[in-house]
């Protein structure tokens, strides 16, 4: 059968590497992962014990399009606790992950044929996203002295939206309130609707994340359960929209998922109330994230950006390669640790990046820098 150039996308490298490493464990190899983008723990024991329970006394059938009501005043109160914001729950729309929340996201907001813009190095899925619906992705090309975030000066007037990350995919910056407040006037001053991905709130080391909702209420913010509620496999996110969108967004969800998971609802509500099990998780990743701080500059990869949160480290291995595909997979071979190109993330720039997550345990990191010293100096004396 004939198929649609809206299905010609690029594939999602650290998948492919993701695979190539579970080939290495079938083979019999021990392979330490720094590619995937994920918390090795489980999700909390309350939100697994809440599924237990409901199982045994519900069927767990649909619920209302936007998502359960109690789980939607539970994020609303999150955003309370975590900004001192009073949100109606009513704006609150519960998603199958934060992939349903973009593609819901694009669709209310852009026809076809729309530039929206996308910081580079930058998630992947935005660019890819938008070509199955028929959008223009348009890539901004970010700077160092910029903390690789876009900066209004660079958001070309054109767009129909802009999509930021903070802390961001791959390289861990944030965004502060004086810099979202540029972007988002920016913004609505030339008529670009802005969404703001915030998935990795809660995962951030040096002072707080600043939610795009201090500064204002016309936009998108979308987050998940997967990252600091460790429930990246659960398949539920949230969206907050302008509430003269909810029901747009509404009749969407509707006809496109229904509903999310009865059952990931039911273990997001109780990993709401988890927060001393999250926050361990959180002191488990500041301490990895200091090994690879101080190590990585050690071991040959000194050019990295400043990780203020999420648990990613973005390095410029420019010295060291102009194929950073090649690179990642001998590393894979030859120190049996898994890491990402930059080509997933900027495809102008990405073959001279590799990023190295940190979610894994301590012992873990701690023998994948071990690995990654061992054959970066044995490289060294190759090239001597």
């Amino acid at each position: 059968m004939k198929t649609s150039s809206r299905g010609v996308v690029d594939p999602f490298i650290v998948m492919d590497v993701m695979e190539a490493a579970r080939a290495a464990e079938a083979s019999g190899r021990h392979i330490i992962h720094m590619e995937v983008g994920q918390p090795s723990t489980p999700a909390p024991k309350t939100a697994r014990d809440a599924l237990v329970h409901a199982m045994a006394d519900d069927a767990l059938g649909y619920t209302v399009s936007l998502g359960l009501p109690a789980l939607r005043e539970g994020i609303a109160k999150l955003y309370k606790d975590w900004y001192n914001i009073d949100l109606d729950p009513a704006r609150v729309v519960v998603t199958p992950g934060s992939s349903g929340a973009f593609i819901l996201a694009f669709t209310a907001l852009f026809d076809a044929g729309d530039k929206v813009g996308l910081g580079e190095p930058g998630y992947p899925s935005y660019r890819q996203i938008l070509k199955a619906l028929n959008l223009t992705p348009v890539g901004i090309p970010t700077k160092a002295e910029n903390r690789l975030q876009p900066v209004p000066s660079e958001i070309p007037g054109d767009l129909a939206g802009l999509i930021t990350a903070s802390p961001a995919n791959p390289s861990g910056t944030m965004l502060d309130h004086a810099a979202l407040e540029g972007l988002i006037g920016t913004c609505h001053d030339q008529g670009t609707s802005f969404i703001a991905d915030e998935i990795y709130h809660g995962l951030q080391y040096e002072g707080r994340a600043v939610s795009a909702l201090e500064v204002s209420d016309d936009i998108y913010v979308i987050n998940s359960f997967s990252k600091y509620f460790s429930m990246t496999g659960w398949r539920v996110g949230w969206m907050i929209v302008p509430e003269d969108h909810v029901r747009l967004i509404e009749r969407l969800a509707q006809n496109m998922f229904i509903c999310p998971s009865h059952a990931s609802q039911i273990a997001a509500l109780a990993a709401l109330d988890a927060r001393d099990e999250l926050d361990a998780n959180l002191a488990t990743y500041a301490t990895n994230r200091q090994l690879m701080i101080d190590e990585l500059p050690k071991i040959g990869f000194d050019k990295i950006a400043p990780p203020d949160g999420a648990f990613y480290i973005y390095a410029d291995v420019s010295g060291l390669t102009d194929d950073s595909r090649a690179l990642a997979a001998e590393i894979l071979d030859k120190a049996g640790v898994a890491v990402t190109p930059g080509l997933d993330f900027d495809p102008v720039r990405g073959h001279q990046t590799l990023r190295f997550s940190y979610a894994r345990s301590t012992d873990e990191i701690r023998e994948g820098l071990t690995r990654l010293a061992t054959l970066m100096a044995t490289r060294s004396c190759d090239r001597r």
